[in-house]
């Protein structure tokens, strides 16, 4: 059986309404698969680098077996928006021809409140690996970025992820650097079984899975101003950095520990 990653890709037919949560703009719309996807922007503050960080952040999450809503190449036509009042909105579709990202809308999804809704341990580390894995600084108590729908726990918006790709300079450098933000980590309080997570995910996360994720990433996202390598020169640096990362993963694990037992 093939279980290599693969996203569909739809094509965007209604923009439905904005979601105005930070400067990204995403919004909910409709696809040619009659279905809503939440999606982001190519044209956006941070451009692809959005979009990647997104994908892989969310196919490392799936392949971990953690529920993610799914991830779609969704293709904006050239006309979509034209008739778009809101000049702000029109501007970022017009800079969005092309391939962007959507996630399967969770219709009647709530927020995740941690007042509300106890998290057991097992799954609390294994949301804390996750994120000090692909150093997401976004799930704090300010902005949790998980839904409970059908009384489950999701995990969304993986967009402020792998941020050394922001700068693109010494990879390596990073990622064999604790995560000090886990601190700030929503579940951190949980997360009681990161050493045996931790043995859990390295097995499952092998270098051709990592390089399977990355493998999907488009051409065009990866042709960078000021950047002067190839796309497939650009996609190793990323399947180094994340195998390279996992190879050092008890750097982020101790961190975390360290973190969760100044709070508790």
């Amino acid at each position: 059986m093939d279980n290599k990653p693969f996203l569909r890709t739809v094509d965007i037919t209604r923009y439905i309404t904005p979601l105005r949560e930070g400067g990204s703009l995403p919004a909910i719309a409709e696809a040619s698969d009659n279905f809503k996807y939440v999606l982001k922007f190519r044209g956006a503050g941070h451009g692809t680098k959005a979009l990647i960080a997104e994908l892989i952040g969310g196919e490392v999450a799936r392949v971990l077996g953690l529920p993610v809503p799914e991830l779609v190449f969704a293709n904006l036509d050239e006309a979509f928006g034209r008739t778009e009042p809101d000049e702000e909105i029109q501007d970022l579709l017009q800079a969005s021809q092309g391939l962007n990202l959507g996630m399967h809308y969770l219709q009647g999804a709530i927020n995740f409140d941690p007042v509300v809704t106890t998290v057991d341990a097992e799954t609390a580390s294994k949301i804390v690996w996750l994120d000090a894995y692909i150093t997401n600084v976004d799930r704090t108590f300010r902005n949790t970025n998980m839904l409970i729908w059908h009384k489950e726990l999701w995990l969304i918006d993986h967009g402020a992820s792998l941020y050394f790709h922001h700068a693109f300079t010494d990879p390596e450098g990073h990622a064999k650097t604790p995560f000090a933000l886990i601190k700030d980590h929503v579940l951190l309080p949980q997360a009681s079984v990161l050493d045996i997570v931790n043995e859990q995910f390295r097995g499952l996360l092998t270098e051709e899975k990592l390089t399977a994720i990355v493998s999907l990433l488009p051409d065009n996202w990866l042709q960078w101003e000021g950047v002067e390598k190839s796309p497939d020169e650009i996609r190793n640096i990323y399947v180094h950095f994340l195998t390279l990362r996992l190879k050092h993963s008890e750097l982020f694990v101790k961190q975390a520990e360290h973190a969760r037992e100044a709070l508790i």
